[in-house]
């Protein structure tokens, strides 16, 4: 019988994050959004006075930066409602309010960059030396003259301020539509036993020692998919000429080169990321030959390439026991860390289970009160890694949240996935040093050769697939279900093998992916996992230093460009050097496990 999904109001409270840190009720937030009307006409008032004199561009910055202190509860709220459960109208409804007004807030606001621009460069320094209480302001005012280039005038900003709600539209239809309305059928397993199968259960149903239940897991998930393919294709058109739209409306070279602009990322590390991924494709390629032997199978299809290849992989994680792996792991950063990372615990930052209508996978949410996590744990070791992986964006945003004043403490999204990463690094050594059985050390390469799969290798693909299909849109090649479909195909037997099984289906997994509504995100995830295997070894080796300096850069937010701060915790990314090393630490752990099989 199919194990039934409990609704939100089913859930134990006890397992559900403590969203009353916010607000009382709704009520309440109600009240705050209503007293927040009166916020564009406050930024609107500015206009024509930043360049007037020194004082009147630090009474702007006081303003500009008390916005994401007066907005931030505001904004999140909404936010965890709607994904806590999708279904819910109330949260639907409070959330098109707060982009409807957010985009009234950009569009009062549109004067910002053209006006901070006008401003000569010797007018702005005399600024800083008439009002000493700016200079804290300086990279912020940096930042904001630095897209000098790519400002327009005040009322085409005003114009393309507008436009947001109309070209984050896509994003907003798939995560309604994926979230609350696409439902898939029950999956088979061998026994004849019927299972549901859900965004949250499907990677459950792909870790089953089951391959029927994998089979049919797979079929029902994609045959969904592609009696929707050509409105899930429509969408990714969508999405993709607003990018390439936003990008030629302001004068970049292409719509990747904005993204990373933006982000003060060289165009060269992403490039060279899928130059070096290209290079080593033989060790993914030896690991896929070693994975089809070790299960036993003529061929290797794609609903078999998450199982575990080893049964001792499928032992039972309840959260309680991966609570406290996480913080046995977590001790190596010392108590400034780990007090916090208890507290977290303790007072229910996170939302643990799956229940109808939330949102699949997970992420943290950060909030000027603490941050937020949202899980779907399957009681299963890629839960635990999970866990782990949020808590460290948690502490990432505490720390910052902590250390840095309003306008700099949000980090990038370059260095968002180091951290979380940099934890599993730390978990999978934490479990490997208290393991003498070479079956159970096998089970745990195994499942990090998986982690750099997922994490690096795909990513990397996935990285590939966006540059692709935003170069098609920018040459006027049309994105259909058709195309799209083959572009995903080819970098599926490009990165998995010729010898593995490209399941008919496969070609639309590019529809299920949320992230691709992220505009150039998914690359970062491979930077950040390289960069986070070189952090966490430092740490390792070199104790006490190597963590003081790494606390650093968890406090560090966004105060320097990211290039600058991963090379003072330790890890250049300007150079191929760390995905390479990540990469090589791959082939390494493939012929260990390899070794132990034999």
């Amino acid at each position: 019988m199919a194990k039934r999904i409990p609704t939100r109001a089913e859930q134990d409270p006890a397992r559900c994050w403590s969203i009353e840190d916010l607000y009382a009720g709704e009520a309440q937030w109600e009240e705050d959004f209503q007293a927040a009307q009166g916020i564009p006409a406050e930024a609107a008032a500015f206009q024509g006075t930043l360049g007037r004199s020194a004082e009147d561009l630090l009474q702007f910055c006081k303003f500009d930066e008390s916005l994401s202190v007066r907005l931030d509860s505001l904004m999140v709220y909404p936010m965890l409602r709607r994904d806590e459960d999708s279904a819910n109208p109330a949260a639907q409804d409070r959330m098109l309010r707060c982009r409807n007004f957010q985009v009234q807030l950009s569009s009062a606001m549109a004067y910002v960059g053209p006006e901070l621009n006008a401003i000569p460069e010797d007018t702005l320094e005399q600024f800083y030396q008439e009002q000493p209480e700016l200079e804290p302001y300086r990279r912020y005012l940096e930042q904001s003259r630095r897209n000098r280039d790519h400002i327009l005038t005040a009322q085409e900003e005003q114009l393309m301020a507008a436009m947001g709600q109309v070209t984050g539209a896509p994003s907003q239809i798939f995560h309604a539509f994926t979230d609350a309305d696409l439902n898939f059928p029950d999956a088979l397993d061998g026994q004849g036993e019927s299972h549901t199968v859900t965004a949250g259960t499907f990677h459950a149903c792909l870790l089953s020692p089951d391959r029927t239940l994998r089979q049919n897991a797979f079929r029902a998930v994609y045959d969904t998919y592609a009696a929707l393919k050509n409105g899930y294709a429509a969408l990714m058109n969508a999405e993709v000429q607003a990018n390439v739209f936003r990008a030629r409306a302001r004068y970049f070279e292409s719509a990747m080169a904005s993204s990373l602009f933006y982000s003060e990322i060289p165009t060269t590390v992403y490039t060279s990321l899928l130059d070096s991924v290209h290079r080593n494709l033989d060790s993914m390629y030896r690991y896929m030959e070693l994975r089809r032997r070790t299960l036993g199978l003529d061929q290797l299809h794609m609903y078999d390439i998450h199982v575990p290849i080893l049964p001792a992989a499928s032992k039972v994680y309840p959260f309680e026991k991966a609570k406290e792996m996480v913080l046995d792991a977590m001790q190596v950063y010392g108590e400034a860390y780990h007090s916090v990372l208890r507290s977290a615990f303790e007072h229910r930052w996170m939302d643990v289970y799956e229940n109808q209508g939330k949102a699949s996978g997970a992420y943290s949410c950060g909030s000027r009160v603490h941050p937020f996590v949202l899980l779907n744990h399957t009681d299963d070791l890629d839960s635990v890694f999970t866990l782990a992986h949020e808590m460290g964006h948690a502490m990432h945003s505490w720390f910052s949240t902590r250390n840095q004043p309003p306008l700099y403490d949000g980090y990038t999204l370059f260095v968002a996935e180091v951290a979380s990463t940099v934890n599993e690094a730390l978990l999978m050594q934490h479990l490997l040093d208290h393991t003498e059985d070479k079956t159970e050390r096998a089970v745990l390469i195994n499942y990090f050769l998986d982690e750099y799969r997922i994490t690096l290798h795909r990513q990397a693909m996935l990285a590939e697939f966006e540059l692709k299909i935003h170069t098609m849109a920018e040459e006027g090649i049309s994105l259909t279900a058709e195309s799209l479909g083959q572009v995903y195909r080819d970098l599926v037997h490009l990165h998995f093998g010729p010898d593995v099984v490209a399941d008919e289906g496969i070609e639309l997994e590019w529809a299920r992916i949320p992230h691709f509504y992220r505009n150039f995100y998914v690359y970062q995830y491979a930077t950040g996992f390289s960069a986070a295997m070189a952090l966490s070894q430092k740490i390792l080796r070199e104790g006490q230093p190597a963590v003081d300096a790494y606390l650093r850069f968890l406090s560090s937010g966004c105060s320097k460009d990211p290039i600058t701060l991963l090379k003072e915790a330790g890890v250049d990314l300007s150079t191929p050097a760390p995905v390479d090393a990540a990469l090589a630490r791959f082939s390494e752990l493939e012929a260990e496990l390899e070794s132990l099989l034999a």
